[in-house]
């Protein structure tokens, strides 16, 4: 990932990071998400989501009730 950029949240569910995703562009915070999930085998790999570090705190507090 580019500099300036923090990991807020991993999953291994892609619904999970869709939700999560949807989550902070609601509230205005710009998030990419990397996905790192097996092509052959979907039970392997995770779906992360970084913000920008001006955005990680923000972030944070709003996904602190998603379960990973």
């Amino acid at each position: 990932m580019e500099k300036g950029w923090k990991e807020v949240y991993m999953t291994a569910h892609e619904y999970k990071a869709s939700i999560a995703k949807e989550l902070l562009e609601n509230d205005g915070v710009k998030v990419v998400v990397l996905n790192q999930h097996d092509t052959a085998y979907q039970s392997f790999g995770e779906f992360c989501l970084y913000v920008a570090e001006k955005d990680v705190e923000k972030a944070t507090e709003l996904l602190k009730n998603l379960k990973h």
